[in-house]
């Protein structure tokens, strides 16, 4: 039977079980934090973004998440400096030119700021610049595409949280923890 993971990664974690580039000053690690051999990440989630990793032991139900051409939506809750106008969501919801070439659409709304676990270290805090929550939805994954999509618009990430990946959501696993999900093979 397939095993599926569904881990909420913490900020500052790396999406991978061994950290060889920083022997000097070892970086922290999914091994940090899950013990079941076997499993590996399906797609990746930056070392500064925190939320809904998902694990597995099945390499095609691996590919299927992961691979954009499958164009598995993932929701993300972002968190920008400054209060982006309507030119700019629309900007963001018809896709922009990035270096690596056009997004895909996306779907995009502003929301209240959400109940969440705190950051270690929490998010500098400006007084005198304003930010707001946006949810974010994308399908397709490539390096840092969220937060590069923001300040491309002119609104910089200064938290990301990726919340759901195709029809698994993060919901109530606390930070750093995981649980099993159900996943049917085939």
């Amino acid at each position: 039977m397939t095993r599926l993971i569904l881990f909420n990664k913490p900020f500052g974690v790396l999406s991978q079980f061994t950290d060889k580039a920083s022997a000097d000053s070892p970086r922290a690690t999914l091994s940090d934090y899950i013990d079941i051999p076997g499993v590996y990440p399906a797609g990746r989630l930056d070392r500064d973004s925190e939320g809904l990793l998902l694990l597995t032991d099945d390499g095609r139900l691996q590919a299927q998440i992961s691979n954009p051409k499958h164009k598995m939506a993932k929701t993300y809750l972002v968190q920008v400096e400054g209060l982006p106008d309507e030119a700019a969501l629309h900007s963001l919801r018809t896709g922009v030119t990035l270096k690596d070439g056009p997004t895909r659409p996306a779907k995009i709304r502003r929301i209240d700021p959400p109940t969440l676990w705190p950051r270690d270290p929490p998010v500098r805090y400006r007084k005198s610049v304003p930010d707001c929550w946006l949810e974010i939805t994308i399908s397709e994954g490539r390096n840092r595409q969220v937060r590069r999509m923001t300040a491309h618009v002119g609104f910089p990430t200064l938290r990301l949280i990726r919340w759901r990946v195709g029809g698994w959501i993060l919901d109530e696993i606390p930070t750093g923890h995981w649980r099993e999900a159900a996943h049917k093979g085939g």
